[in-house]
């Protein structure tokens, strides 16, 4: 099933919405950047999608097991090093409940096969045109 997003930006700096066929949200650079700060920034967004992800993926798992996942919480960040052409998104983990260590170990191991990982570690290919 393809997914479909649709980016509108007027003259306001540098105020994005953002909408699909249910939910609008706002984006936004930050104030350094020349931005209004009003929403996420391009790359929180790439981060909130990874993160978002691994949060639900480890979620549906451990019901799946019944296992005592009480809470997930998923932490990412973002660094660009243009020199290198190198980006790194940095993703920290942390579950609550009443899990073993062989459990903690199963979740970091589905962790890295939620869609958005696989999507990120891959090769991605971008078509652009004109309409």
């Amino acid at each position: 099933m393809a997914t479909n997003v649709t980016a509108q930006i007027e003259k306001n700096h540098y105020k994005t919405t953002i909408t699909n066929t249910r939910t609008t949200l706002i984006a936004d650079e930050p104030v350094e950047s020349g931005g209004t700060d009003l929403g996420f920034s391009p790359s929180e967004l790439l981060c909130s999608a990874l993160a978002t992800c691994t949060a639900v993926t480890l979620r549906m798992y451990s019901d799946r097991k019944n296992w005592a996942l009480e809470d997930v919480q998923v932490n990412v960040s973002f660094e660009r090093d243009s020199a290198q052409n190198l980006t790194q998104l940095q993703r920290h983990i942390t579950l609550i409940g009443d899990l073993s260590n062989e459990q903690r170990i199963q979740l970091l191991t589905i962790a890295n096969k939620c869609p958005i990982h696989k999507v990120l570690t891959n090769p991605i290919s971008v078509v652009s045109d004109l309409v």
